[in-house]
């Protein structure tokens, strides 16, 4: 007779989660928590092109599977936005 175990393995995520957020005074503020990596811009462009180089500098000679990451990782942005009023 077979003996069956089950065995953790530990999940990777291929997903580096982010928010975008307006900022307090001007443009806007992106921060990945799970990096502790913060960064902001003028505009949308600005901030995302800096978010994706902030993030590529925290995981500069890194090993991916200590954080948790499968190669390679994608970042997903939410953005935080205030409803329109009228």
């Amino acid at each position: 007779m077979r003996e069956w175990r089950l065995r953790y393995t530990p999940t990777m995520q291929h997903t580096i989660h982010a928010l975008i957020r307006p900022g307090n005074e001007f443009g806007y503020v992106a921060e990945c928590p799970q990096l502790h990596a913060v960064t902001q811009g003028k505009n949308l462009d600005e901030v995302v092109a800096n978010l994706r180089e902030v993030i590529g500098l925290a995981l500069e000679g890194e090993d991916l599977a200590t954080l948790g990451l499968a190669a390679p990782p994608v970042i997903l942005v939410s953005m935080e936005l205030e409803p329109a009023v009228a």
